[in-house]
């Protein structure tokens, strides 16, 4: 019974760890890339651009059309038979096609595919640089959990301390040491270190929550981050100039490069605007036939002999002759559809003479779009720089801040030491131990702060410098 019983613990202790996922920080960036909604638009958008450019590649095809249609005449007509006019039926059938061709038009559609393939480009770089925003949101998501998890880590020491400081007092009250009014500021530490302890349980939950929902992941309770002793990494980006790093960062960022396109889209819509003041010169070619329904008269190949008069002098019939015909149906289809038809060809030439100055208004506002491109990319490059610049600034800060608070942690913790050997002494009283824990332990929780805020910072500048985000 008791093997039976072990076996089961073990069964549901196994299921509980396969249930519970966790994630590695490049996992979460990869499935950030696959289900982040903002990239699924990005990625619509450049279907949308290809699709665009299918439509410029068909601009060089020709347009091929076909039509039939069947009409029934109802009405008045002459009967062929006994050429009476009756109210009569008929039917016939119509087919056409046609084809149409562009053989230049001021070189609007090569423009157009060529506008076409930059807009591509374009997407494909929105697209890319979508992904770095979102890898990069993920990273910092991670890092704070991953500091919320090391903060509760040390909160849940400090709880731990202050247990083991309430037996050591209630041992030395006991022991007539120390008197029974100290345990009170003993006991209310250790209220207020449990109090800090559910809010750094709290803290870490919710920033777990919030890396899961942008991963669209809702199981919260099974998801959970990989363990990770992330200690200081040693950068060698903060021994490079700012310069150096923005001419880098020039030749990688996605922002830069979607600027850059945009001026050349500029120029392309230009040519498209030129172009429309040229003559266009169109080929066309046109095929119809008709099929009738009704019935006709067809020469048999005889003659018949007929009077049409008579010679007044001798009274002598005058005859004549006429080939015989008789009422048959309609021709087959084929045929009809062979010695029906007809074809028309020829070329089209438009020559835009006056339109109201609209085309070439629409040069003007496309010169000034291109202005603004250009403009818009030394704006995108001055922002570049500056973000460069701050990202440098507050990384080096960072880790400034970051070895100050190891220091004074590290001074703190002396101090800590030195003071629960004289508390344990009695030559320190409670009130004044705990200040001076109090204040190492601000001191740990600040250095844990200084750390990830340099970590973060540091991965920022990394960022641009094109280094991947990774843990």
């Amino acid at each position: 019974m008791k093997n039976i019983f072990s076996i089961l613990i073990f069964l549901n202790f196994q299921l509980l760890i396969a249930q519970l996922k966790t994630y590695t920080l490049e996992e979460c960036v990869s499935i950030a890339l696959e289900k982040n909604i903002s990239i699924q638009q990005s990625e619509f958008d450049l279907d949308g651009a290809d699709i665009d450019r299918s439509d410029a590649i068909g601009s060089f095809l020709p347009n091929i059309n076909a039509q039939s249609q069947h009409i029934w005449n109802n009405g008045l007509s002459q009967n062929i038979t006994n050429g009476l006019i009756e109210n009569l039926t008929t039917q016939f059938s119509a087919f056409g096609g046609n084809i149409g061709i562009t053989l230049f038009n001021g070189k609007q559609n090569i423009n157009q595919l060529a506008r076409a393939n930059l807009n591509i480009i374009s997407r494909q770089y929105q697209l890319e640089d979508m992904k770095d925003d979102v890898s990069l949101f993920v990273a910092n998501s991670y890092l704070q959990v991953m500091f919320n998890k090391e903060l509760e880590q040390v909160q849940r020491y400090q709880v731990e301390l202050a247990k083991q400081e309430l037996e050591r007092t209630q041992l030395r009250i006991a022991a007539g040491v120390q008197t029974q009014a100290e345990i009170y500021e003993i006991e209310a530490n250790l209220a207020s270190q449990e109090q800090a302890l559910v809010q750094s349980e709290n803290a870490t939950r919710l920033s777990l929550i919030n890396l899961a929902q942008s991963l669209l992941i809702t199981d919260y309770e099974n998801f959970d981050i990989a363990d990770v002793d992330y200690s200081i990494p040693l950068s060698q980006i903060l021994l490079e100039k700012p310069k150096k790093i923005f001419e880098k960062s020039l030749t990688l960022r996605n922002d830069i490069k979607v600027a850059a396109t945009n001026i050349e889209i500029s120029k392309k819509d230009i040519d498209l605007a030129k172009g429309a003041l040229l003559p266009t010169i169109s080929a066309f070619y046109n095929y119809n036939t008709r099929i009738s329904y009704s019935d006709r008269f067809i020469e048999t190949g005889n003659l018949i002999e007929t009077p049409i008069g008579v010679v007044k002098e001798n009274g002598s019939l005058v005859i004549s002759q006429f080939p015989e015909r008789q009422l048959t149906g309609p021709l087959s289809f084929t045929d009809q559809f062979r010695q029906n038809d007809g074809h028309s060809y020829g070329l089209n030439l438009n020559i835009p003479l006056f339109n109201g100055l609209s085309l070439r208004n629409n040069i003007k506002k496309r010169k000034l779009n291109l202005k603004r491109s250009e403009v818009q990319f030394e704006q995108t490059k001055l922002d570049l720089e500056n973000m460069i610049n701050q990202a440098f600034n507050n990384a080096e800060g960072a880790y400034k801040f970051y070895q100050a608070s190891e220091k004074t942690l590290k001074a703190r913790k002396e101090a800590y030491l030195m003071a629960e050997k004289q508390f344990e002494a009695g030559v320190l009283n409670s009130f004044d131990f705990i200040q001076i824990k109090q204040r190492y332990e601000i001191a740990a929780s600040d250095n844990i702060r200084a750390k990830y805020d340099y970590i973060f910072k540091l991965k920022v500048l990394e960022f641009y410098f094109g280094i991947e985000i990774s843990v």
